[in-house]
């Protein structure tokens, strides 16, 4: 199995505790990004990032500072997946766009992105984590779908897993 490592920021809590429950079942190590492990980022063969979306379609206050890190290492070769949380309703233009913005830092980067999902089962309006009618990872919406989450998460995880190899 390769090395996954998980790192997440996490201002309500919902990021965190998804990020250990995938971290038990991939038997992947994780990091707080507030804590800016940036040096263990070369580490590890598999990376998932984990964010929540704030206001206008933001990045969690934590992923700030460490996005900017994380566009100065080298990814190639690294496998990647991203999950994230957002209001399908209440930021319906701006669902999951923290995924969206990870994404966007890391794809030039020499990674190879894996965990995209299809649209079909969301309710929102716009988002800029999909790319060719897909979400470029798991959205998550603790809000207005949480009965999801959990099927949701595990179907991921197997579909990652085979990604992985």
């Amino acid at each position: 199995m390769k090395k996954i490592a998980i790192f997440y920021g996490s201002s309500t809590g919902n990021t965190e505790r998804t990020a250990k429950e995938m971290a038990t079942q991939l038997s992947a190590d994780v990091f707080d990004v507030s804590s800016q492990p940036t040096d263990q980022l070369k580490e590890y063969e598999v990376l998932i990032f984990g964010t929540s979306t704030w206001g206008a379609g933001d990045l969690q206050d934590d992923w700030e500072d460490f996005i900017a890190e994380v566009e100065r290492v080298d990814l190639t070769g690294k496998t990647v997946a991203i999950f994230g949380y957002g209001e399908g309703q209440g930021n319906s233009d701006t669902f999951v766009g923290g995924m969206g913005i990870i994404y966007n830092a890391i794809k030039e980067k020499g990674c190879r992105i894996v965990g995209y999902v299809d649209t079909d089962s969301y309710e929102y309006d716009e988002s800029i984590a999909i790319v060719n009618d897909k979400f470029i990872g798991l959205p998550l919406d603790e809000e207005n779908q949480s009965e999801l989450s959990e099927d949701r998460i595990n179907k991921w995880l197997e579909q990652i897993k085979q990604e992985f190899a």
